[in-house]
């Protein structure tokens, strides 16, 4: 069920049954609360006017002011909006912060834009959410392709459409602007913290564990980084112009991204100290890989941590991981989690893997609307508790129910519901 709508509803049914949720309550939340759909017209740097579709869906605010991200991706429609939204809801209680779900974007490729022409689709997306967003009442944040620029605009914007100056009507922010010390890192961080306590239940040493990574953004890159602080062996990084595989590990993250950041692509970063060139290859023992091989690497534990439907019913019996750490949104369909499920394999769903960003999003408003500023060590340290606290639930709830870890956190968010 490659329907990212249909299959969320679906899993969402079947933890309710589980429980015998309020039949009134189940309706509620298989239904969003509010959805915008508007076109909006902006004029190019050549004075061509073009438009763009964008979108807000306000799933479910039972818990708290509706909250999740703004994406900008060529991708972007309704039905995946709509399953983003609800899962925020889900996520959101089972890290249990005050939040409903909501979900937003803009269907473009913002690569070929301007700075320009991306503050000016910003300013006018900014003038249709405004009516309906609020620091009480619906909290945006980055999501794919924005970062805490464009929530510095949209603040910047609204508060002059609407002469309200509201630091927490956004998250994300730069830290000049009132956003939080460990943002940045906080979804990575996040999910190295949910696999560290993971292996720990399974009596598994980090040490040894081998981990292939698909997707080097924000939240790859920090996954790799700590989870190879903590002992991990990350073999294997691979985006969509391609990757690298080194069974024995790779040695410095941040040299990878650096050479990213040179290239444009991961694709013949090849490492040796601080050296990055195709030369090391040899040397290495690396092999060049796409981003499909990697998730069919002979490694312990695969993340996939770029976009959804990574893990389809075409690919999932190749699988040789134990675990799946879905460091992305829905990367797993439904047939695919069935084949997982028949292999044996432990997958570690999105809502409880990637709940860091939100979490720390959460520390972020609390300190907006009470003037706090805390330090990096206190928001790392309060990560921990949350999303360690979050695993030891969802097990709970998995032994109790005799569910999947994904049924277990659908069960752990319909309970706070």
């Amino acid at each position: 069920m490659a329907n990212p709508w249909r299959r969320t509803k679906t899993q969402l049914i079947e933890a309710a049954e589980k429980i015998s949720l309020d039949k009134f309550l189940l309706s509620k939340l298989l239904n969003p609360d509010r959805i915008v759909e508007t076109v909006i017209p902006i004029k190019m740097d050549n004075g061509q006017i073009k438009k763009f579709k964008g979108f807000r869906v306000q799933h479910n605010n039972l818990r708290g002011p509706y909250k999740g991200g703004l994406r900008y991706h060529r991708h972007v429609d309704m039905t995946e909006i709509k399953a983003l939204a609800m899962l925020m809801t889900l996520k959101n209680a089972v890290v249990n912060v005050p939040f409903g779900g909501a979900k937003g974007g803009i269907a473009i490729n913002p690569k070929s834009f301007s700075e320009n022409e991306l503050k000016a689709l910003t300013q006018e997306f900014t003038k249709r959410l405004a009516p309906i967003i609020g620091s009480d009442v619906d909290v945006p944040a980055p999501d794919v392709n924005t970062n805490p620029i464009i929530m510095d605009w949209i603040t910047k914007d609204y508060a002059e459409l609407t002469g309200k100056k509201d630091l927490a009507i956004v998250t994300g922010k730069t830290l000049g602007n009132g956003g939080s010390q460990g943002r940045t890192e906080a979804t990575g961080l996040g999910g190295s913290f949910v696999l560290e306590e993971v292996a720990r239940k399974l009596n598994k040493k980090p040490e040894g564990l081998t981990v292939a990574i698909q997707g080097f953004g924000n939240v790859g890159f920090y996954l790799a980084k700590f989870l190879r602080e903590k002992g991990f062996k990350i073999a294997a990084i691979a985006e969509e112009d391609g990757g690298i595989y080194i069974p024995n590990g790779i040695d410095d993250i941040e040299a990878l991204q650096s050479c990213k950041k040179k290239k444009g692509l991961i694709a013949g970063c090849y490492c040796a100290g601080s050296v990055c060139d195709l030369e090391n290859k040899e040397k290495l023992g690396a092999i060049n890989i796409g981003p499909s091989e990697v998730l069919e690497l002979p490694v312990d534990i695969i993340a996939p941590a770029a976009l959804g439907n990574a893990i389809t019913e075409k690919n999932a019996s190749k699988i040789n991981a134990k675990i799946v750490l879905e460091m992305a949104n829905g990367p797993t369909t439904t047939k695919a989690n069935r084949i997982l499920s028949q292999k044996g394999i432990l997958v570690i769903p999105d809502i409880l893997a990637n709940a860091g960003g939100v979490a720390v999003s959460y520390f972020e408003w609390f300190q907006n609307k009470n003037g706090g500023k805390w330090t990096k060590e206190k928001v790392f340290a309060e990560l921990e508790k949350k999303m360690k606290l979050a695993v030891d639930e969802v097990y709970k709830i998995s032994q109790e129910h005799n569910s999947d870890l994904r049924e277990a956190a659908f069960i752990l968010a319909l309970k706070r519901l």
